[in-house]
């Protein structure tokens, strides 16, 4: 059998495969944060497709923290029944379901970019890029009441089902606002040297592993370089990832980029991968790899070479939500298709 659907055990989770969807906005949930039939459908297709880890997108922690008015949310307990609808039905489908939860700071919807007028907070008071509203630089009481976002979030996440959280520590949200020395100009103690800047990070990761229950594990998604002089490099980010292994999380989903606007990479096939083996390798903890994996001779090779744990397939699964049922027999590998697509299975 491939080792793409091997299963793979995380406490007291098993994936039923090692296919994950990475969590990407849909930008169809209601005003208040709700989940619509878009999201059933699209989500539900890829469940049926044997996806066996389901990434919702991002789900805003604070309404003020949203990356546009159409985000999904968790920031009330309203918001709890129809995100369990949802996960309901994926369930029956056999996917482990996990949410990504954040905040995006500087990268919120405000003002200047013709969305609403909720202020902006970030690590420091400059604007993402021009055009862009000027975020406030928190102080340590919003810092704390964005910790306790995060953990009422996770409890919530819990109460609609969720089999774990994702925290998102990359693509220049808030989070990583605070991890890159490009944007982090604090001289206070979530600023400076890289201790200072984790900080919040880790803060945060202990209240969502304190509102998890110990048998489900708990990812955190980085920026594992931000493709910039002074920026990020993947040497800290083992550094992050370790100390975020000694609060509990289990696994690095590990990306890159987004800090700032000016240093963009040019993707290439597997060009974050090797981020995911160093992670792993130097870290001593699983991973997750992303980036312009398409083909399932491309998965496998990365799980055989003991690159990465989990193979996320993300724009492919956009093309082909039965992308694990194809990617299987280009594996001569047997998987147990839906009964109501049998007659379509190829003999």
């Amino acid at each position: 059998m491939a080792m793409l659907f091997t299963p793979f055990t995380l406490r007291g989770l098993t994936f039923p495969n090692r296919v994950a969807m990475p969590p990407m906005a849909q930008y169809m949930a209601t005003g208040d944060g709700l989940p619509t039939y878009w999201h059933l459908v699209h989500y539900g297709a890829r469940a049926v497709g044997r996806t066996g880890l389901l990434i919702v997108e991002v789900t805003s922690v604070d309404p003020g923290g949203r990356l546009t008015p159409r985000d999904l949310g968790l920031w009330q307990d309203e918001q709890v029944t129809s995100t369990a609808q949802m996960v309901q039905f994926l369930h029956t489908q056999g996917s482990v379901v996990a949410v990504q939860l954040g905040h995006a700071g500087r990268k919120a919807w405000g003002e200047e970019k013709g969305f609403g007028s909720t202020p902006l907070v970030s690590s420091t008071p400059e604007p993402f890029d021009e055009g862009w509203a000027v975020p406030r630089e928190m102080d340590e009481t919003e810092i704390s009441h964005v910790v306790e976002a995060f953990r009422q979030a996770t409890r919530r996440a819990m109460e609609a089902g969720y089999d774990l959280v994702e925290i998102h520590a990359a693509h220049g949200y808030l989070l990583h606002q605070f991890l890159s020395p490009l944007v982090n100009k604090r001289r206070d103690a979530y600023g400076g040297a890289l201790t200072g800047r984790m900080r919040l990070l880790l803060e945060v990761a202990r209240a969502v592993r304190a509102a998890t229950p110990q048998d489900k594990p708990l990812f955190v998604r980085l920026s594992c370089t931000d493709w910039a002089e002074a920026g990020l490099t993947p040497s800290e980010i083992v550094e992050v990832a370790r100390a975020l292994k000694e609060e509990g999380v289990d696994l690095v989903h590990c990306s890159s980029g987004g800090a700032v606007p000016w240093a963009v990479p040019q993707p290439f096939p597997n060009y974050q991968v090797a981020f995911a083996e160093q992670v792993r390798r130097e870290a001593g903890i699983p991973t997750c790899a992303v980036g312009l994996i398409t083909e399932p001779s491309q998965a496998e090779e990365i799980l055989q070479k003991g690159q990465a744990d989990l193979v996320a397939v993300g724009r492919e699964l956009l093309r082909n939500p039965y992308w694990p049922l194809q990617a299987a027999r280009a594996l001569d590998t047997e998987i147990e298709w839906p009964a109501q697509y049998l007659r379509a299975k190829p003999q």
